[in-house]
């Protein structure tokens, strides 16, 4: 099933798509909204980001290839992975950040690039919207069972700040640094999909999930030893080799197979 996040009079609701149409629930569906009876054409609902997570969570570095770019052409990349691999292979964990809840946003709209940036790269990643409380998963079983569904995300990063700060809080959370969508999709095999992302069309990042160093439900426990994951909140799992820097008037699309495609315009800050 999929499920969508949509504007209301009284705030942002909830529907599930059913063809051409959007059944409204009475809230989150992870949160035990049902149908209102109320339904909706498909084609005049304008889609928000389906989420609204206490958190979001983020993996780095989490594809083989991506950690091979280090011996790449790109000397800004490849300083950032040295840094953060240098004690590999004894690190066996995955790296984990956060970014701000606020940096989120949905389907269409413009990913701002602020001033204090010189370089903004897209990255591509398959997301899990977590679907029920989550502390200390004993087991890969609890752990998958805590997922209520898929969606897609631009972990959109400021890549020179990145590389100068301590850690990549600022550098991931800038406002519109988080777009999500198009929506929720429930029946995903997360191993094995394929992540890609094309830039003005162009493929740049293409990539299975079968590739993940460290796969969803072994994400899923890491975190929830660590802090108690909650429902609505979301996990990008990492992203393939190829990131890249956008400009302003470009447009970034996001797509999985099995679950759509999330397209935003590139914009300068006014």
């Amino acid at each position: 099933m999929r499920f969508v996040r949509l504007p209301g009079d009284a705030g942002p609701r909830w529907g599930r798509l059913d063809g051409e149409q959007v059944r409204v629930l009475s809230g989150a569906p992870y949160a035990g909204g049902v149908e209102t009876g109320e339904a909706l054409a498909r084609s005049a609902v304008r889609l928000l980001a389906p989420a609204e997570p206490s958190k979001v969570l983020c993996v780095g570095l989490n594809y083989s290839e991506h950690r091979d770019d280090e011996k790449g052409s790109d000397t800004v990349i490849a300083a950032i992975i040295a840094r953060n691999m240098k004690d590999a292979p004894a690190k066996k964990d995955p790296i984990l950040f956060l970014k701000a809840p606020s940096a989120i946003i949905g389907p269409g709209e413009p990913i701002v690039l602020p001033p204090e940036a010189r370089r903004v790269d897209y990255e591509a990643e398959l997301t899990v919207v977590i679907g029920r409380r989550l502390s200390r998963a004993g087991s890969r079983e609890e752990a998958a069972a805590a997922i209520f569904g898929y969606t897609l995300a631009n972990d959109v990063s400021a890549r020179d700040l990145q590389e100068v700060d301590v850690q990549w809080m600022r550098a991931k959370s800038f406002d519109s640094f988080c777009p999500l969508g198009p929506w929720i999709e429930t029946d995903l095999d997360p191993a094995a999909a394929r992540v890609r992302t094309l830039l003005d069309g162009a493929v740049v990042q293409d990539a299975p999930t079968s590739d993940l160093i460290h796969d969803v439900p072994a994400v899923i426990a890491y975190i929830s030893a660590c802090m108690t994951l909650l429902p609505g909140d979301v996990i990008l799992t990492g992203t393939p080799a190829g990131v890249g820097p956008m400009t302003p008037g470009q447009r970034v699309t996001v797509e999985i197979a099995g679950i759509g495609a999330l397209t935003n315009p590139v914009v300068a800050a006014s």
